[in-house]
């Protein structure tokens, strides 16, 4: 007899070997009972065998992926105060949108469950959102060792809530010290994070926590080119780096336009005020500078008094220094002060409103430079919150706020007026590309970061700068008296493409061949791999830059005058758009690509049909108080001087431009004094231009040679004016004229200007297209640098 073995406690693993064994089981009784083994079966040799297991796993892998494929991705959004809500709830709702997809979990903490700041995670609960955890992290104070303690707290209390969500993926916006305390909980938990607003530079202690944020996250989602680029360098992995844009701008360009945006600006501000007559102020304290981030919210707050306007006054964020600005408010009595009203929150959709349709926003909140500019809304930046960030043309910074005057002035340059839209930020289809990507992520792959270094060679070039380099472009349009002309420019002063036309004679065909080139070079510029930041004009005339308005043209353009030329362009390609004349083009060419690169004072002359030019002083463009500065080629060198096309006599272009000696040409022909020997036969019915002048001169025509010396001696003197004047380091000559005027006009400044400006240089423009050049610069180079 065959002695049992005495039964113990099964194991989980010994249970599924007994299942697995259940043939050999029975066979075993059997043979205890007396009876014979059972015969192999017939037919099932061993290939068949292996082949029947290759069948089951075949089938049990496919089982595995079928599993994988229909199981959701569990996503947990945290959102930390009333700021970065208006990021999320976008994504929030887009994620709630797909059910089949998405598993949504809403963790809530921070500033949102404090009373003092409006207790705002009842908005999320009015969005209709589950909120799975509330979280009390914040220790009061207000001061810095409270938002160290409350990064602390937040860390005791994460890792439960993190272990009971079990997320896939936790979504962190931004750079607040909550959102840090998310990050570190989820990266120390093996939890994939996904970081908004990544790369992005703002001046201050939040640049370090939203780089220390990103270096946490696993993904991205960044709002600029830029940005991402930062990421790059950063040595992010760039196929985790999504170019979204905002999510807020998603919600704001779509719920902007409403019918009810009165009854919302009057149920904030009262019944007598008027759409575009007041202002949003919103400062918040600067963590790194806060005693004198105070001395600017009392000085703000002294001249929106003095300013005398409606405002909406939004209570600052949590930061440490909040405390003191709010003892300053209400030192200052702006709760009962009838102008102002005085709230710690506002939703996001009304606030939108009230953004959208203010006179002005004062302050150094991140929307007045990010989601104002949707709108054309003037803002005032005051101080150094914002130092880095891109910005559009309708934010005046100011810098270095240490006077009420400074700041009462900048609101008297900024209020009342529009600017065009910019989508520096977003183009309003965020979420969906956001969407995409959450699908995209793959949970098998391995979670541990891998940073890509760049090679440490330095002779290594980064392709990936000199790829973003070449497509980061300008639309630059050319308003010549003959041509029409636009071309696609690079970053590097490159025409990539360049389109022509003859100017047409009206306003209105003008426009339209305008609008119909642009956009074809803007559908081009897809393909080209060109992405257009916007759009510079140059122009004959006097022009107001800040208007986008050329208020008198040449009179080789016809009815081109008091032309707000800005606006059709911008409203039609949805781009920001600069305007300037083509002397002061002619001297932003210079200044990026050309000889005046680097120089911070210098002064470009154009010597073609006319005479015009540009001063650059201490690196900036001047206009002059009517936008007249640098009319150089009418600078007065005689008094009883030919005739010019501006009415008076004596200037520069009557003697030196190309219509001047055009006309002494043909005055020269008519008398027969202009042919010498080796010119050729010219016949009187000919078209006689001022380069057969030239031939003739250097030909030995004396008549010509004395033309000339004329026309020279005038730029000449002229030019001696100019630098007695501004007192330039260099002098640039540009235009089909300009090679033959350089010798002659370096020679006369040796004669007659003073001591000091003797040895002042004048080149020769090496630009071939110093308007497209200059228009394109405009766009390149002074995007984010209005500086008040």
């Amino acid at each position: 007899m065959i002695r049992r073995e005495a039964k113990r406690p099964k194991k989980g693993g010994e249970k599924d070997r007994e299942r697995g064994s259940s043939e050999r089981e029975r066979e075993r009784s059997g043979s205890q009972s007396g009876l014979t083994m059972r015969p192999r079966p017939i037919g099932r040799n061993p290939h068949e065998l292996y082949y029947l297991r290759m069948q089951r796993t075949r089938e049990k892998t496919d089982k595995i992926e079928e599993s994988k494929a229909m199981r959701k991705l569990r996503v947990c959004v945290a959102t930390c105060n009333r700021a970065d809500y208006s990021k999320l709830a976008p994504i929030m709702f887009g994620i709630k949108a797909n059910p089949d997809e998405f598993e949504l979990e809403v963790v809530v903490l921070g500033s949102h469950l404090i009373d003092d700041y409006g207790n705002t995670f009842r908005m999320i609960e009015q969005d209709d959102f589950d909120i799975g955890s509330k979280l009390h992290t914040i220790v009061r104070g207000e001061d810095e060792a409270a938002m160290v303690e409350s990064v602390g707290l937040a860390l005791v209390k994460l890792p439960d809530v993190l272990h009971r969500l079990r997320p896939d993926v936790l979504v962190v916006h931004g750079d607040r010290f909550d959102a840090l305390a998310l990050a570190t909980a989820a990266a120390l938990m093996n939890i994939r994070i996904l970081h908004l607003e990544g790369g992005e530079v703002s001046g201050t202690i939040d640049d370090s926590i939203r780089h220390a944020i990103s270096k946490l996250a696993h993904y991205h989602a960044c709002c600029t080119r830029t940005a991402e680029q930062h990421l790059i360098a950063m040595c992010e992995d760039h196929t985790r780096i999504l170019l979204a844009g905002c999510p807020s701008y998603d919600k704001l360009l779509a719920a902007h336009h409403r019918d009810d945006y009165m009854d919302i600006i009057r149920n904030w501000l009262g019944d007598n005020v008027k759409e575009h007559d007041y202002i949003v102020a919103l400062q918040h304290p600067v963590t790194t500078d806060i005693k004198n981030s105070i001395k600017i919210y009392e000085l703000m707050l002294d001249a929106l008094i003095s300013f005398n306007k409606r405002t909406l006054v939004l209570f600052p964020n949590i930061d440490a220094g909040s405390k003191e600005m709010v003892r300053v408010m209400r030192k200052k009595g702006v709760e009962q002060h009838p102008n102002f009203r005085a709230v710690k929150h506002v939703p996001f959709e009304q606030f939108i409103q009230l953004v959208c349709h203010a006179g002005a926003m004062i302050g150094n909140s991140s929307c007045g430079v990010r989601e104002a500019g949707a709108f054309g809304t003037p803002v005032i930046n005051l101080g150094s919150r914002q130092t880095g960030r891109e910005t559009g043309e309708n934010v005046l910074h100011v810098r270095d706020a240490d006077t009420q005057n400074k700041i009462y002035h900048a609101l008297e340059l900024q209020f009342g007026k529009r600017y065009p839209c910019s989508k520096i930020y977003g183009d309003g289809n965020a979420v969906p590309r956001i969407m995409k990507f959450l699908q995209a992520i793959d949970l098998d792959e391995p979670l541990q970061k891998t940073f890509c270094f760049p090679p440490i060679r330095e002779w290594d070039i980064s392709q990936d700068i000199d790829h973003i380099l070449e497509t980061q472009s300008a639309l630059a349009i050319d308003l010549g008296g003959t041509n029409l002309r636009v071309a696609i420019v690079s970053m590097r002063g490159k025409i990539v493409k360049k389109y022509s036309q003859a100017n047409p004679k009206t306003y209105e065909a003008r426009i339209e061949l305008i609008l119909k080139m642009c956009a074809e070079a803007v559908f081009d510029a897809v393909h080209l791999n060109c992405r257009i930041l916007g759009v510079g004009v140059s122009t004959g005339g006097r022009v107001n830059p800040q208007e986008g308005v050329i208020l008198h043209s040449t009179k080789l353009i016809q009815e081109w005058s008091s032309i707000d030329i800005r606006t059709p362009i911008s409203d039609a390609l949805h781009l920001p758009v600069w305007v300037d004349n083509d002397g002061n083009c002619a001297a932003l060419a210079e200044k990026k690509f050309g000889h005046g690169k680097g120089v911070e004072n210098f002064v470009t002359i154009i010597t073609g049909t006319g005479i015009g030019g540009g001063i650059i002083q201490h690196n900036e463009l001047i206009h002059g108080s009517t936008f007249c500065a640098a009319e150089l080629g009418h600078i007065m060198v005689s008094l009883d001087g030919p005739e010019c096309m501006c009415g008076s006599r004596g200037c520069i272009e009557a003697y030196a431009s190309g219509m001047a000696l055009q006309k002494e040409a043909k005055r020269l022909h008519d008398e027969e004094l202009l042919e010498v020997e080796g010119m050729g036969d010219l016949k009187k019915a000919e078209f006689v231009s001022a380069i057969h002048l030239i031939n003739a001169a250097r030909l030995g025509n004396s008549k010509a040679e004395a033309v000339l010396r004329t026309a020279s001696m005038a730029l000449g003197v002229g030019i001696v004016n100019i630098l007695h004047v501004v007192n330039p380091s260099l002098v640039i000559l540009s235009g089909v004229l300009a090679t033959h005027y350089q010798a002659p006009v370096q020679q006369v400044i040796g004669q007659r200007a003073l001591t000091s400006a003797q040895r002042i240089q004048v080149l020769t423009s090496d630009l071939e297209e110093p308007a497209l050049l200059g228009a394109a610069s405009m766009v390149l180079d002074y995007t984010t640098r209005r500086i008040y």
